[in-house]
């Protein structure tokens, strides 16, 4: 059996092959969900201010909040807010949801002697 590909089929399997190649790569964003990360403070850091700068990044997010506070990350994804903690362990709670409505969350412990 002899299978006949002349040029205009050829184009066309390249074309096939090329559009669900795009459409894998559009749909990263879809596969891979919210993602959120906490850059500063590290868990179980020990800081000695009760005045805190939590840092961050993010991506694939269409809301965020921070201990149920909604807040807001720049064109990059990046977000920082002042905290005032108590002494005593203090558990801060970053959550991301995307615009399907999958939810995200990473969570840090800090110590305030």
């Amino acid at each position: 059996m002899k299978i006949d590909l002349r040029p205009k089929h050829a184009f066309f399997i390249i074309l096939f092959i090329l559009l669900i190649v795009y459409f894998l790569y559009q749909a990263r964003f879809l596969i891979l969900g919210p993602q959120v990360w906490i850059d500063n403070p590290q868990n179980d850091e020990i800081v000695e201010g009760s005045i805190i700068i939590m840092e961050g990044r993010s991506s694939n997010i269409a809301w965020i909040s921070l201990n149920d506070r909604q807040i807001f990350t720049d064109e990059y994804g990046k977000w920082s807010e002042k905290l005032i903690v108590s002494p005593g362990l203090s558990i801060m709670t970053v959550k991301a949801r995307d615009r399907f409505g999958r939810e995200t969350k990473e969570s840090v412990r800090i110590v305030l002697n």
